[in-house]
């Protein structure tokens, strides 16, 4: 069906590197085509030793945490591969869990935002010769593979779009400081700015960890500003959502009187009123393209080549609801009528 040799067909299956995109999707339509999937008894009889990999885990907000897994399981049953799903707390926990993982046998591990940028969790793993893949890194460390988006640019083309409906005064409330996409995104905010001749005004800029609780502390202080923002540009989904609420509780209408937009596009952006104009970040994409690049460094390793490979998605700015030109607000009352 899918007019390639069976050798070719193996190859997609295995995860290895060498086919053609449009190969590799036109093996994968088949296979969803025809219902198609391994026999396991018969690769335990070829010799294919059985490929565990783990997954560890801290992140705060559950949409993005759902679709992540929805990617990896996903693409871990097309490799047939098993995957070992581990939560643990940023600190000295994650190593603890890394190397209980590795003493366990595991073949490789995935590491998403926000372990992703633990330095130490990276040595140890590198100090181990275990293969691993981190995923939304805004900065990957060169010493293993990655996927991610380019987190500068996303946030440089929302803060354009925001500009360009005829805001001025723009809000931005940043990520967790330990992330380096947190920095990366405040940095493209910035940016956008100084090219548009705006000044950057500190006085806009609240710190966030990611959470929907740290939004709202967030929120409350940008609207309690003097001059307060007209538009507020939140470092992810949860957040966003949680200014969309406060403004919702001082009377205010987004995006009549404040325009909000996110980061993710998780499925909290469609789940509040009204939807977010956001960044869509591939979660399920990335995660598949890290369980297949794992799963092709463990199957086929290169001894010769310590390259790494650092595979880097599209982002999509997401046009909802949630903005709007900022409102000429009328005269006030008093001024109408005298």
């Amino acid at each position: 069906m899918a007019s390639v040799s069976s050798m070719t067909v193996s190859r997609v299956i295995n995860g290895e590197a060498n086919v053609r995109p449009t190969t590799r999707d036109a093996v994968n339509a088949a296979i969803a085509a025809l219902s198609y999937s391994p026999n396991p008894a018969a690769r335990s009889l070829a010799g294919a030793a059985p490929v565990r990999i783990g997954l560890l885990y801290s992140n705060p907000s559950a949409a993005y945490l759902s679709e992540f897994l929805v990617g990896s399981l996903d693409q871990a049953s097309r490799s047939d591969v098993q995957v070992v799903i581990e939560k643990c707390e940023l600190g000295d926990h994650e190593i603890e869990v890394a190397r209980h993982l590795i003493d366990s046998g595991i073949d490789g591990l995935i590491l998403p935002s926000p372990l992703c940028d633990s330095l130490k969790l990276i040595k140890t793993i590198a100090g181990e010769g275990i293969p691993a893949v981190l995923v939304g890194s805004g900065r990957p460390a060169g010493d293993l593979n990655a996927v991610s988006i380019d987190e500068y640019s996303a946030a440089h083309a929302m803060t354009g779009h925001i500009l360009s409906l005829g805001h001025h005064r723009i809000g931005f409330v940043i990520g967790n400081p330990e992330q380096t996409a947190s920095d990366e995104r405040l940095r493209g905010y910035r940016d956008a700015l100084v090219k548009a001749g705006i000044p950057v005004d500190d006085a806009l800029i609240v710190q966030g960890l990611f959470t929907y609780r740290s939004g709202l502390d967030a929120a409350e202080k940008l609207l309690d500003v003097p001059n307060p923002p007209t538009a507020i540009f939140a470092s992810n989904d949860d957040m966003a959502a949680a200014c969309v609420a406060v403004a919702h509780r001082r009377g205010l209408d987004v995006p009549g009187d404040l325009t909000v937009c996110g980061f993710d596009d998780t499925t909290l952006a469609t789940a509040i009123w009204p939807e977010l104009t956001t960044i869509h970040q591939p979660i399920a994409d990335m995660s598949r393209a890290a369980v297949e690049m794992l799963v092709s460094t463990i199957r086929r390793p290169r001894a010769n080549d310590d390259r790494q490979q650092h595979i880097v998605l599209d982002f999509t700015l997401v046009r909802r609801q949630s903005d709007a030109a900022p409102r000429r607000r009328p005269p006030s009352r008093s001024a109408h009528t005298a």
